[in-house]
């Protein structure tokens, strides 16, 4: 969580990325709502921090919280849960993985199962007649890594929430052409030459 990679749709395993940090990435929810009740943001950096923090900020502080609870030890990375079974007689999930680090299968067996996966971490991508023609990259915020990729380019966003907000933002910034957001519903609230051109779709 809150862990920046460069990587895009499939990981050197074969394994979908489902990461969708990207480099200079805020918070656009306030710290005190992601806040551990037994681990505050003033425990773990010894002083107020802003309520809207980078990336790296909340990355950092989860580390804090990990190391407090010593629950690393339980947390496998580079792991693909390949399977989960529950037996009805026993009440158990069985559940298969494969170890990427170690180049192994393994299987378990657990009294409970938490899927946690999030619900950002498969992009909902729509296609529209003409995609297949347009000369242009078409990238979904999922994907999306760093703005200065985009500098003295045209960039048109369809979406107007705050990942549309964000990610345009950032790419005028680091010097994007333009910027002009679509949307189906409504605008988004930011105003100024920061916020580009607003079209309905």
């Amino acid at each position: 969580m809150w862990n920046y990679s460069w990587r895009t749709g499939i990981d050197e395993n074969g394994e979908p990325v489902h990461a969708s940090m990207y480099r200079y990435l805020w918070s656009n929810g306030p710290k005190e709502c992601l806040e551990f009740a037994d681990y505050t943001f003033d425990e773990h950096f010894k002083k107020t921090i802003s309520s809207y923090p980078p990336r790296e900020v909340l990355w950092d502080y989860i580390q804090g919280r990990v190391k407090k609870a010593n629950i690393r030890p339980y947390i496998r990375f580079n792991t693909a849960v390949k399977d989960v079974v529950f037996d009805k007689a026993s009440g158990r999930f069985t559940v298969t993985a494969k170890d990427y680090s170690a180049g192994r299968r393994t299987t378990e067996t657990f009294d409970h199962v938490i899927v946690a996966t999030g619900h950002f971490s498969t992009p909902n991508a729509p296609s529209y007649p003409g995609f297949d023609l347009f000369p242009g990259r078409i990238l979904h915020a999922h994907d999306f890594r760093d703005a200065a990729e985009f500098k003295g380019k045209d960039v048109l966003l369809i979406g107007s929430s705050y990942s549309a907000e964000d990610i345009g933002s950032q790419c005028y910034k680091y010097g994007a052409k333009s910027v002009t957001t679509s949307y189906r519903s409504r605008p988004m609230a930011m105003t100024g030459p920061r916020a580009g051109r607003k079209s309905p779709a």
